[in-house]
């Protein structure tokens, strides 16, 4: 109490508005924590935790309700994206940090950017018109070819080419999260000391050594902690796999099948939602959606400070 009478008016202030709006995103959360368990409490109480989270089921006629074909489509598209777009954007950005001349630089920079400004629905509608015809005369042909007579491989290719499928959506996911972590990369990579890089330059280190020895081990927790930035994003994306990713309630091995995740099906029949067990069992849904973006996002961000905390020894 001593120590906030000593301090000027103005600081008081300004602590007390700087208080209330840390505290104001710990109120946000709670309260939309709040609204999901109430919404979705009749979904709950009827399908319980276990028989919600591991059931197939979706068929809004018979009234019974799963989570688990959307939880499954949410976290294959999710990962595939990651594998996709994970190696392109530290690439690119090794490439504007280390090889790239100084007068491409800038105009590399704000085409990233811009990338990551593009809205959504706007993705969505170029995978649909664009992508999606030259997936299913081209690439997803190609890549059947080449898997066939391939053990395992052969099963994810399983199917007719539509272009409105798991992949499709998952190459349009990853897009779209490609300018988060390329931008954060390039940023991280930038911080690696001039001199030690110079250094290594001067004992007769190639350009690749100084990269896989210097830079990406020094900026590997800037690397991981857009990574998770890009997680975030794919886990809560809707519009854009909306349009290319079909709304089928169904586990399948293949990628050219058409598949559900949490968020297209949120974003699609919300509106039909007629009776209230339906549309309880949709905030149910969102729930588990919430649940499962802060469970993921906390282990990342868990591995991060374990990973910072050995570094800094």
């Amino acid at each position: 109490m001593a120590m906030f009478s000593k301090k000027n008016p103005v600081d008081l202030i300004f602590s007390f508005i700087t208080a209330i709006a840390s505290f104001s995103v710990v109120i946000f959360i709670i309260g939309i924590l709040f609204v999901l368990v109430k919404e979705s409490s009749l979904s709950i109480g009827k399908f319980g935790i276990i028989k919600f989270l591991t059931s197939t089921d979706w068929d809004p006629v018979k009234e019974s309700f799963g989570a688990l074909t959307n939880i499954y489509g949410t976290f294959i598209t999710t990962f595939l994206s990651l594998i996709i777009a994970i190696p392109v954007a530290i690439g690119i950005a090794i490439f504007i940090t280390e090889i790239s001349p100084n007068f491409l630089k800038g105009p590399i920079g704000i085409a990233i950017e811009l990338l990551a400004a593009i809205p959504s629905i706007i993705y969505g509608m170029w995978g649909l018109f664009t992508l999606s015809p030259i997936m299913s005369k081209y690439i997803e042909p190609f890549l059947k070819k080449i898997a066939a007579g391939i053990p395992l491989v052969e099963i994810l290719f399983r199917g007719t080419p539509m272009g409105i499928d798991i992949l499709t959506a998952s190459v349009i996911l990853s897009i779209m999260i490609i300018p988060f972590t390329a931008s954060i990369s390039r940023d991280s990579f930038n911080l690696t000391p001039s001199v030690v890089k110079e250094s290594a330059y001067a004992i007769g280190a190639t350009k690749w050594e100084v990269i896989k020895n210097i830079v990406i081990p020094y900026s590997k927790l800037g690397v991981f902690g857009g990574i998770v930035l890009s997680l975030g994003r794919a886990l809560g994306e809707t519009m854009a796999i909306a349009f290319v990713l079909g709304n089928n309630h169904r586990i399948t091995t293949s990628l050219l099948d058409a598949a559900a995740t949490i968020t297209v099906t949120l974003a699609n029949e919300f509106a039909e939602a007629d009776k209230d067990i339906y549309l309880s069992s949709l905030f149910y849904l969102a729930l588990v959606l919430f649940v499962m973006s802060f469970i993921t996002l906390a282990i990342a961000k868990f591995f991060l400070l374990k990973a910072e905390r050995k570094y800094s020894r």
